[in-house]
């Protein structure tokens, strides 16, 4: 059996899915009540309270763990779940990382996220680490003024980085749960090439077959608009890699096609495939 953390949302539903139809038990696990593909166990439990997770991960063989807020809610400790892995039997354990633990060490979040990560370095379980750059699903920030509007408003126009299909990496994170191959594998994961907003706008255009007008925001109405869904810190901390982003954050990386055998998708792909957010 193989339990899915984060099992609702962009990454973990399509990963529940493609494990499920590989044939293998999967237990998806998220804080709330949701849908979830025929077969499959939903558990609803919460990652800041690891001791909970006891009869979730117990007789798990892998474990799937993605942590957003958890990793820094209050009293959290996620090497706990770890442990709680390590003590209910799983042999391996994959972890979403970020792309920031190599390219902007030094941020709190990502401090945080390299010692889960040499957690699990020494757990004496099985493991790899993703390490994913900007994701194509945060065009969805846009749906509501593309809907209303068809407008998409952003800050740094035709500054780009290559932002990665959550599909591609689910994809990569169900052939690391299940190939023995990729034990003790660190992967960057991006799309197949640098794209900026005003392109990303286009593209929904073009999924939509109608025109969508660019409003190049400047930092300071875009660090307003995202504080009110997350910490000023964080959204600081987001528009310095958007607005300048490092040679590191530029590089496409070739880890999706090493696992896949295939280039990553593009974003136009993803466009067309959630068209329907943006009508």
């Amino acid at each position: 059996m193989i339990v899915v953390t984060g099992a609702t949302g962009n990454i973990g539903r399509p990963l529940t899915q493609a494990l499920a139809e590989a044939g293998r038990k999967v237990t998806a696990v998220s804080r709330h009540p949701a849908a979830v593909p025929d077969g499959v166990r939903h558990v609803v439990a919460d990652l800041a309270e690891p001791a909970g997770l006891k009869p979730v991960l117990a007789g798990a063989e892998a474990l799937f763990l993605l942590l957003s807020g958890d990793l820094h809610a209050a009293g959290a400790n996620p090497a706990d779940i770890i442990g709680e892995a390590a003590a209910g039997g799983v042999r391996r354990v994959v972890l979403l990382s970020t792309l920031g633990v190599v390219t902007r060490p030094s941020g709190r979040t990502r401090i945080a996220m390299r010692a889960l990560e040499d957690v699990l370095r020494g757990s004496g379980l099985e493991w790899a680490v993703l390490r994913p750059g900007g994701f194509a699903s945060n065009a969805l920030w846009w749906a509501d003024s593309v809907r209303t509007r068809r407008v998409v408003a952003a800050p740094f126009g035709d500054v780009g980085v290559p932002i990665v299909d959550p599909a591609d990496i689910a994809e990569v994170a169900a052939a690391c749960l299940l190939e023995d191959r990729h034990t003790g594998g660190c992967y960057e994961l991006t799309g197949p090439e640098v794209i900026t907003p005003r392109r990303q706008a286009e593209a929904v255009a073009a999924a939509l077959g109608s025109p969508v007008r660019f409003h190049e925001l400047t930092r300071e109405e875009a660090r307003a608009a995202m504080a009110r869904s997350m910490p000023a810190e964080l959204a600081d901390d987001t528009l310095d890699i958007l607005g300048s982003p490092s040679p590191a954050e530029l590089r496409v990386s070739p880890d999706v096609q090493r696992v896949l055998g295939r280039a990553p998708r593009p974003f136009a792909d993803w466009a067309a495939r959630n068209v329907a957010a943006f009508r």
